[in-house]
């Protein structure tokens, strides 16, 4: 028998798919420290699906039967604990399920900007027939932070329609999508030629607090900002005087560096901002898709075969 313990959110009950899981399968989910830490000392296999969740590298024991962490999202934040991070478990990810999903909204939210549907909606509530020009998408600049699987799906939407698509990435390199792929060092260079910023990086001790106020003095005046990477990469601080000050023009936000967002916060007042509740590549379907994905990376775990989208320590 194999032992996969299922760390969830205390909301979630079950992750559709892991029904089609061989009869050799024990499933356990857990929610709550105790339950985690009995259960990290006997699965074989851990899969995350709350990947907010910091109780994890807190439950971790010091001897554990775990031999695969698989994570339901893009982004292994959560994992990069010294116990786990520098054992030799297999970690793998979700890779691919949500890049579509997160492309389009990117593309929805230059559209957005680009046409001004914001001030759109502000004068239809007002009763207000303001005549104004809008932007053309074709030959604007975009600045991608984080060119890889989903700012690669997100540069080469974004190409379909003209744009001038840059890529920032640990190091330089050629991509399809991209004019030319940077490397991280060379961001404070490339944002002044940026009209859009997109950040689509994971969460590293290189990438958190990277919008500080210093990248934010370099950004072109008057860009737009759209963030749907981590929340830590951008400082709320930092972003809030970008916006006061007219140097970012407006900010599309699907994460942020606390969550949720509380009520009082005044980035909820700003009528050149849109904030979603992290749910960018959340599409109609997306639960059943992880799981989906996660019983074909059983399959090969079981037969010795290279699992999918491997994380690289």
């Amino acid at each position: 028998m194999t032992e996969i313990l299922v760390l969830t959110a205390p909301e979630e009950a079950t992750l559709p798919g892991l029904e089609q899981l061989p009869d050799t399968v024990t499933l356990k989910y857990v929610s709550e420290p105790e339950s985690l830490r009995a259960g990290l000392r006997t699965a074989d296999i851990l899969v995350v699906t709350d990947f907010r969740s910091s109780i994890l590298e807190e439950c971790w024991p010091d001897s554990t039967t775990i031999r695969w962490v698989h994570a339901t999202s893009a982004g292994i934040d959560t994992l990069r604990f010294a116990a786990l991070w520098h054992s030799e478990i297999a970690i793998s990810n979700a890779q691919g399920i949500f890049n579509r999903g997160i492309a389009e909204y990117v593309l929805g939210a230059v559209l957005m900007f680009s046409k001004d549907f914001l001030g759109n909606l502000h004068y239809q509530q007002q009763a207000q027939w303001r005549h104004r020009e809008t932007r053309l998408l074709r030959q604007q600049q975009v600045l991608i932070v984080g060119a890889g699987s989903i700012g690669t799906d997100v540069g080469q939407l974004l190409s379909t329609m003209g744009m001038q698509v840059t890529g920032v990435a640990r190091s330089a390199r050629a991509a399809t999508g991209f004019t030319s792929i940077h490397a991280q060092a060379s961001l404070p260079e490339l944002l002044p030629q940026a009209d859009f910023v997109v950040i689509t990086a994971p969460l590293t001790p290189t990438t958190e607090g990277l919008f500080d106020n210093a990248m934010f003095a370099a950004i072109k005046p008057g860009a737009y900002l759209i963030n749907v990477g981590r929340g830590p990469i951008v400082c709320t601080d930092a972003l809030m005087q970008a916006l006061d000050s007219g140097q970012l023009a407006g900010a599309a936000l699907d994460v942020l560096e606390e969550e949720p967002l509380p009520a009082e916060h005044p980035l909820w007042a700003k009528p050149n901002v849109m904030i979603s509740a992290h749910m960018a590549g959340d599409f109609i379907g997306w639960r059943e898709a992880l799981g989906q994905q996660f019983v074909e990376n059983f399959s090969r775990w079981q037969k010795g075969e290279v699992l999918l989208n491997p994380v690289t320590r």
